[in-house]
């Protein structure tokens, strides 16, 4: 069989219950172990020089291959146009989006330089699966180096309507440059329909629409194939991590100081499109309309750092500390605390088991291309005591979990009556709610996602 070349812009440390081992990093390792293969892209190192060459790193059938980025290269690619203008554009939020021409231009040479890095590494039946929005230009620029190799494409966010797409300056580059792709992989529906839809309206393509199989695009003189790939996870290695650790120190710990408590959790990287804001005072809401619910349930956030050096970010961080400061100050007794807020990063098996210890899944962001902390929740459940998930109706795992009590995230009373539901939720109704969303989750696990989109584009 082929080779498998997987190429991200941040390859995954790879440790067996490590915070990093989750979702693609797991998904993508284990078709590497399965087929040989390499796993290359930045290091996540920024240097004050260029990097001398590639670090290699073999381990049984896998080759790591990384390299740094010098300042400028991270600034431009990385923190200016990366995430500084695609991401909120493709989050749903132009308000967010700043642009300057010297950073797509970098986002652009970055790609062109990684495609020449890699390029000598190729052998001439390889496959090469590229990953999110980082990378959007990573095949065209392949092929101006003569590799002719089947490239796919993954795109782990969601992908925007076509009215905020045209809100991205140099918009019709990056699609032209995403139609260098043999196969082009979206989260849902939606997505795939929505960039469907800037193919037809803006770009003067066509479609080949199939029931059964992905559609056929032509558009600026190319072809390509494109569906949607539902990422998924492991639930039963999910479920075991979680049973593994009930007894650990940090379950102990939360468990002694609930005091029978009832608690909902949240657990999302520190942004502003994952609704942290509006989730607290949807809790608010919930302890001030029902005063029986003060003293007998608690909110824990768990909000790990995430690209602290962008002004964004920083205020999103300083306006959850405030809120919750806040909430706590109007609420809190002697001996509760409403929301507890912690701004770091645990290790997947203590959140496997407090996502097990919890009462309700809170998860609802804005906009979300899949959201795993959500099946991850569901995963995690004692079969017997299962929780309930509130999940946003802007995640795509919405489409999935039809179990979960779906909200609008933007409406503050529509989240506290979830919160409400989910409390007071019969025990026969918590576990059919359970079952049916746990085997979903099998029959559609990370492997099913993974073999797929490999399957179609080898075809």
């Amino acid at each position: 069989m082929s080779r498998l070349i997987i190429v991200s812009n941040r390859v995954a440390p790879i440790s067996e219950g490590g915070p990093a081992a989750g979702g693609l990093a797991v998904g993508v390792y284990d078709a590497l172990k399965e087929t040989g293969g390499m796993w290359f892209g930045w290091s996540g190192d920024v240097l004050s020089a260029p990097a001398e060459g590639i670090s290699l790193e073999e381990r049984g059938p896998v080759t790591f291959a990384t390299i740094g980025l010098v300042r400028r290269d991270y600034d431009q690619y990385y923190r200016g146009f990366s995430n500084a203008t695609l991401w909120p554009a493709f989050h749903y939020r132009p308000d967010l989006i700043q642009f300057d021409r010297h950073e797509f231009e970098g986002y652009c040479r970055v790609n062109r330089w990684l495609a020449g890095k890699l390029a000598p590494l190729l052998k001439p039946d390889d496959v090469i699966w590229v990953h999110d929005y980082h990378l959007i230009p990573f095949a065209e620029a392949l092929r101006e180096l003569g590799v002719t190799n089947r490239i796919g494409f993954f795109l782990h966010i969601p992908f925007p309507a076509s009215q905020i797409l045209l809100s991205v300056p140099r918009h019709r580059e990056l699609a032209d440059a995403l139609c260098s792709f043999d196969l082009l992989g979206f989260q849902t529906a939606p997505d795939l329909r929505a960039f469907c839809d800037y193919i037809e309206s803006e770009a003067n393509g066509s479609i080949e629409r199939h029931a059964d199989a992905p559609c056929r695009i032509s558009a600026f003189g190319k072809t390509l194939k494109a569906a949607a790939y539902p990422i998924g996870v492991y639930p039963d290695e999910i479920a075991a991590l979680a049973k593994d650790g009930e007894s650990g120190r940090d379950v102990q710990i939360v468990k002694a100081t609930l005091h029978e408590r009832k608690l909902v959790m949240s657990v999302d990287r520190l942004d502003y499109s994952k609704g942290l804001v509006e989730r607290f005072r949807a809790f608010e809401r919930l302890i001030e309309h029902q005063p029986q619910q003060r003293n007998n349930v608690s909110f824990l956030q768990i909000a790990p750092p995430t690209r602290a050096d962008m002004d964004a970010y920083r205020d999103i961080r300083l306006q959850l500390e405030a809120e919750s400061g806040r909430i706590n100050g109007r609420y809190a007794e002697l001996d509760w605390t409403p929301i507890r807020y912690i701004h770091r990063q645990y290790e997947r098996p203590v959140l496997a088991a407090l996502f097990r210890e919890s009462h309700i899944g809170f998860v609802t962001p804005l906009r979300d291309g899949m959201n795993l902390v959500a099946k991850e929740y569901v995963s995690a459940q004692d079969p017997d005591d299962p929780g309930v998930l509130v999940l946003s109706q802007f995640a795509g795992a919405a489409r999935e979990l039809t179990g979960a009590l779906i909200v609008n995230p933007l409406d503050i009373d529509d989240m506290a009556d979830a919160l409400a539901t989910a409390l007071s939720m019969p025990h026969g109704e918590r576990q059919a709610r359970y079952r049916d969303m746990f085997e979903s989750l099998r029959e559609n696990n990370v492997s099913v996602w993974r073999d797929n989109f490999l399957r179609d584009l080898r075809q």
